[in-house]
């Protein structure tokens, strides 16, 4: 049954556009995803002092929804933030497991996206996505938090997509 809208009155037909949206479930499911991220913080070394401030009172990462959690199991995001050694790898592996799907990371400054100025030392990874599959990169070292931000807006339309289309987008 079609609604037939030519014998609404023309101004009725004009607030019925501005006030009615027609969209699917999947892209309001990624709308509310996108914008109420709970990141699990793995501070890890400098890096972690500029996560921090971001989500402080200057920068407010509360009002793009983004409200840190000290618990995997009620995270959906893992920010990594500084330097991974060998000897921190099978912690951080075991955090992602616990965290419930759907779950992202974001590789926060050049020491967790490739090793930073430690890549020659035997004892760092040479990139945190030799354990966790990594969505968002920030380099920098550390990145201030403005990319942090930029980041989590990138995430943030990473999420959104995937729910419109329904294909998991996976970085390079």
């Amino acid at each position: 049954m079609e609604l037939d809208l030519t014998s609404i009155a023309p101004e009725l037909q004009e607030e019925l556009n501005r006030n009615v949206m027609f969209t699917t479930l999947e892209t309001v499911k990624g709308w509310v995803r996108s914008n109420s991220l709970w990141p699990l913080t793995f501070g890890l070394a400098c890096c972690a002092i500029e996560m921090m401030g971001t989500g402080g009172a200057r920068y407010d990462l509360d009002r793009f929804g983004v409200i840190f959690r000290a618990s995997p199991r009620q995270s959906d995001v893992m920010i990594v933030a500084g330097t991974v050694t060998k000897k921190m790898a099978p912690l951080l592996r075991r955090l992602y497991d616990q965290m419930p799907e759907p779950k992202w990371v974001i590789a926060m400054g050049s020491c967790a996206t490739a090793g930073g100025p430690y890549v020659r030392s035997y004892s760092v990874v040479k990139g945190v996505d030799q354990i966790v599959p990594v969505d968002v990169y920030i380099p920098g070292c550390p990145p201030n938090p403005a990319a942090l931000i930029y980041g989590i807006n990138k995430l943030q339309e990473k999420i959104r997509y995937e729910a419109k289309t329904g294909k998991r987008v996976t970085s390079p």
